[in-house]
Formats: structure tokens, sequence, C-alpha cells
């Protein structure tokens, strides 16, 4: 089989909004120029579209035009390395599918535990967090509740009342083993995060796993989160004001 007959094959079988680079379609390196050229004429022809530098998908077609690939498509080489997780979407990337806003972000948040600076990749810009905790396959979804508590004054077009009461809803369907790791985790996150942590489970009814929280806080220490009083009773308790 020719260099751009195999090609053509191997795309044809990914999946529409795949992203991928020369290392998916190069067998042989001394026909890296000749994938180069393949892929190329493939974009002029449409059949594919380069999303950055050495990256292209399959586009998927709709009434509305092409759609671009999901989120993690066009970042998944900073999310794992040999299979295991290095990162996982965060912050404006999730707050959609969570349920805390309608808005869908053009900036991709990764939380890892090595940060660099953004940068630009097609239509979106690429930004970090740090995450202070191992980052795991199983503790990533409540990595993204605590980055979420973290940075919940940040959540567009919504208020923080409606916001901490979306939180606990996903909360309360927790079950007890999460709940405790996500306060272990909690640890490394700035005091207000476990203040706030703290607040919505003790509302909840969760007194056991949140002894160590208050324990970490500084009793003197108050935290601003304006209107969340209107949600959650326990805000004294907390020194949220």
């Amino acid at each position: 089989m020719k260099t751009a007959e195999y090609i053509a094959y191997t795309i044809d079988r990914f999946p529409k909004g795949y992203v991928f680079t020369y290392a998916d379609l190069i067998t042989e390196v001394k026909k890296k120029e000749a994938v180069i050229k393949a892929l190329n004429r493939m974009v002029k022809s449409g059949k594919i579209s380069k999303l950055s530098k050495g990256k292209y998908y399959k586009p998927e077609k709709s009434v509305f035009g092409e759609l671009p690939p999901n989120q993690r498509q066009v970042v998944k080489d900073l999310l794992e390395e040999e299979g295991k997780p290095i990162g996982y979407l965060t912050g404006y990337s999730i707050y959609n599918q969570l349920g805390l806003t309608t808005q869908v972000s053009n900036t991709i948040q990764i939380g890892k535990n090595e940060i660099r600076p953004a940068f630009k990749r097609d239509r979106y810009k690429i930004s970090f967090i740090k995450q202070k905790n191992t980052i795991t396959k199983e503790n990533i979804p409540l990595l993204q509740i605590l980055d979420t508590i973290r940075y919940i004054k940040k959540i567009p077009d919504t208020s923080l009342a409606a916001s901490c009461k979306r939180l606990m809803a996903i909360i309360k369907d927790l079950s007890l083993y999460d709940k405790e790791t996500m306060v272990r985790l909690a640890m490394k996150y700035p005091p207000s995060t476990r203040a706030l942590l703290g607040a919505m489970m003790e509302e909840l009814g969760n007194t056991k796993p949140i002894e160590p929280l208050k324990k970490s806080l500084n009793p003197i220490t108050d935290y601003k989160f304006t209107g969340i009083s209107k949600v959650l009773s326990t805000t004294e308790n907390w020194n949220i004001k």
C-alpha cells in the first residue's frame, strides 16, 4: 500500500473529532516527508483540518458548519503520558459540564503538578492551575470539585448562592469514602476553600468527615463569600461573612 493510501485508510478509521499527529501515522522515519505532504493535501481538500502545528483532526459536519473537536481531544497530550494522568480538565472547562453555568468558554484550564505559561492552540487559550496533590484517575472528579470551590467567585453567569447550591447537590451524591478523600485532598488547598467545603458539608449533615477541616483553620480568620448565607445556615461556624 502506498503511503498516501495508507494514511487515508488509517484516518478513515479514526472517529470524527479525533486529534492525531504524525506519530499516529508514521511507521518508518524515512516516510516522514511523504506523510507531511499527504496530510497537507488532505487539509487543502477539506478531508481533515489542522488544529495547530503537527496536530490534525477529522472534522464533524453539522447544519451549522464544521464542528471543532471536544476540549479533551484538543489537549489530550497534556493530560496523559504513557497511559498515566499528568493533568485534568478543570475550571472553565468543566463549569458547564457540572451544571454551574450555561456558558462554554474558549479557555481550556488544566490542573497539573508542574505548570507552564498559558499559550494558544487554534481558537483556544490553554492555561494551567497548580495542583499540589498527586493526580490519579480516581481523584480527578474530587479535584475538579475542589478547584470549583476554590474559584467559585469566577464562575461566569451565575451567583455564589446558586453555585454553592449546585455544588452541595454534587457533594451530597458522593460516597462517604469520596467525601473523606475530598477532605484529605482539601488540606493542600487554601484555607478559604477548606472553610467553604466544611460549611457545605456541615449543611448536608456530614459532620464527622469535616473535623480535620475545622482543626486546620485559624479560628480568628474570616472568609468573604457574599450571598452564601442565603443557602448555608452554617457560615458562622466557619467564619464565612
